[in-house]
C-alpha cells in the first residue's frame, strides 16, 4: 500500500489503514491474535476496541499526528492515573509490555508514525452524542451526577502536583480568544458572512475584555477535562465515567461546565443539563451565584471554540454535519452576549 494520498482516501478506506495500525500496535503490549479491533469513534483520533484470546477488552487510541508532543501525551496519561487513583471515574492506563504509557508504531500506508495508547473497557452507555443530543430519560439527576464528577476532577487537579516534565496546552485567554486560538481562527470560518464576522469580532474583543479582569486564581482555574461532551461520559448505573482526556489543559473551571450544554443551546434539553450541573457541582464544591452569573461569557467561548474545531476539522464527516449549526450557535451566543451589561467580568 502506497502512503501517497491517505487524506484523499474515502474515510473508510483511512479507517482500514489505521485498522492495519491497530493490529501492528497490539504487538507492543503483548497482543497477538484475538478477534479485528473494532472500530469505535473515527474523529480527529480515531478508536477501536480490542479484544485479547483471553476475552479481555480494551480501547486502543490511534492519535491523529501533530496535536500533541510526547512530553504533553505523557502528561496526560499521568494525570489520568492520579485521577484514578484517587477515587474519580475514569479508565486506567494500560502501559506496553514494556512499561511505557504509550507506543509510536509506524506502518506502511499511513504516512506519519502515530502516538497509540491503550485503556481499560469502561462499562457504561454513553450519554448520548454531540449530534443528536442525550440519550438518557432523567435528565436533572443524570448531569447531577455529572456535575459532582466534574467538582471532583477540578478539586483533585488544585491538591495534585503534576510530576517534572508536565506540559499541556492552556485554554487561557490566548488560547480562546488570542490572533491564534488552539482551535483555529474561527472568526475566518468560511460559513460566515461578513455581517456575522463582524458580529463574531465585536462579541471576541468583548470576551477578550471580561476575560483577563476575571483572572487565574486556583478556586477558577486550573487543569480541566476540556471535553464534556455527551460521547465522553458513559452511565454505569447511577455512576458517570469520564473518557478522552485529550484535549484536556490548563483552563476555568466554568469552561468545563459549559462545555456540557452549550452545543445544544435553545433545544428543551439544555436547562436541566445546566440545572443538573450547577446543583451537582455545588454538592461536591463552592460555585456562588456571582459565578454562575459569568457562565454566558465561557458558553461563547466554548461556542467560538467549535467554531474553529469545525472550521479545521472539515476533513471529519462531524465537523461538516456540524458546521451549519455551530455557526449559527456562536452568531446566537454572539447576539446575546452583546445585549449583556457590561461589567468588569463580562
Amino acid at each position: 500500500m502506497a502512503t501517497d494520498g491517505f487524506y484523499r482516501l474515502p474515510p473508510a478506506a483511512r479507517t482500514e489503514r489505521l485498522r492495519a495500525l491497530a493490529v501492528a500496535a497490539l504487538a507492543r503490549w503483548g497482543v497477538r491474535g484475538g478477534r479485528a479491533p473494532e472500530v469505535v469513534k473515527c474523529r480527529e483520533n480515531t478508536v477501536f476496541r480490542v479484544t485479547a484470546p483471553d476475552g479481555r477488552r480494551a480501547a486502543l487510541r490511534i492519535h491523529r499526528p501533530g496535536y500533541h508532543t510526547d512530553a504533553a501525551l505523557r502528561s496526560e496519561l499521568a494525570w489520568m492515573e492520579a485521577l484514578r487513583g484517587a477515587g474519580v471515574a475514569v479508565p486506567a492506563v494500560v502501559p506496553t509490555a514494556s512499561g511505557a504509557p504509550f507506543a509510536v508504531v509506524r506502518v506502511r500506508g499511513v504516512p506519519e508514525p502515530r502516538q497509540v495508547d491503550m485503556m481499560t473497557w469502561m462499562a457504561g452507555a454513553p450519554l448520548g452524542t454531540i449530534e443528536h443530543g442525550p440519550a438518557v430519560t432523567d435528565l436533572r439527576a443524570t448531569f447531577r451526577a455529572v456535575g459532582r464528577l466534574a467538582a471532583r476532577l477540578h478539586d483533585h487537579a488544585r491538591g495534585w502536583s503534576p510530576p517534572a516534565g508536565f506540559v499541556r496546552h492552556a485554554w487561557d485567554e490566548a488560547g480562546l480568544l488570542g490572533p491564534a486560538p488552539l482551535w483555529g481562527r474561527f472568526w475566518l470560518a468560511g460559513g460566515l458572512g461578513a455581517a456575522e464576522r463582524r458580529l463574531i469580532a465585536r462579541a471576541r474583543d468583548r470576551a477578550r475584555g471580561a476575560l483577563a479582569p476575571y483572572g487565574r486564581p486556583p478556586r477558577r482555574y486550573g487543569l480541566i477535562h476540556a471535553d464534556f461532551n455527551l460521547d465522553n461520559m458513559l452511565l454505569d448505573g447511577d455512576r458517570v465515567v469520564l473518557l478522552d482526556f485529550d484535549d484536556s489543559g490548563f483552563g476555568w473551571h466554568l469552561f468545563d461546565l459549559a462545555t456540557v450544554w452549550t452545543l445544544f443551546h435553545g433545544a428543551d434539553c439544555a436547562a436541566p443539563m445546566r440545572a443538573g450541573v450547577i446543583e451537582g457541582y455545588r454538592r461536591e464544591r463552592d460555585l456562588p451565584d456571582e459565578e454562575v452569573e459569568r457562565l454566558p461569557l465561557f458558553e461563547l467561548a466554548r461556542a467560538f471554540s467549535y467554531l474553529g474545531w469545525v472550521e479545521s476539522r472539515r476533513e471529519t464527516a462531524t465537523a461538516r454535519a456540524l458546521a451549519p449549526r455551530v455557526a449559527a450557535l456562536a452568531c446566537d451566543l454572539a447576539e446575546a452576549y452583546l445585549r449583556r451589561p457590561v461589567t468588569k467580568t463580562g
